[in-house]
């Protein structure tokens, strides 16, 4: 076998090996994320942790207008480039201080929060 062709076979070899290694992290990476629901673009609340309970469906659109929850949310899950959600713990928005996602998030809520706004990224 030629010096060129061995270096070739190897070279492929070597980058299959990385690609298994690659796919093999991202399946870890896929199961500890289990008890999500999978992710997917816009912006979600639930009234449970880890995405479980009641879902809200959060309008990105709708910037600035405070939203009050019928029932408390526990987790958030958003995917969007241009927009987060600002979490507050009292209904209305009359927290003295908000709890903002950030525009790319699936988190457990550091406490239960009653009402939210969306704001730009």
């Amino acid at each position: 076998m030629s010096t060129t062709r061995m270096q070739v076979q190897l070279r492929s070899t070597a980058a299959a090996a990385a690609m298994a290694a690659a796919l093999i992290g991202l399946g870890a990476g896929a199961a500890n994320a289990a008890g999500w629901p999978p992710l997917q673009e816009g912006a979600y609340l639930y009234s449970g942790t880890t995405g479980t309970g009641s879902v809200t469906k959060v309008d990105l659109g709708d910037l600035g207008t405070c939203h009050t929850l019928s029932q408390a949310a526990r987790s958030i899950q958003i995917a969007n480039g241009s927009a987060s959600v600002e979490l507050y713990s009292s209904a209305d928005c009359g927290s003295a201080t908000a709890w903002r996602s950030g525009s790319l998030a699936q988190t457990d809520l550091p406490r239960p929060m009653l009402s939210y706004r969306v704001v730009p990224a």
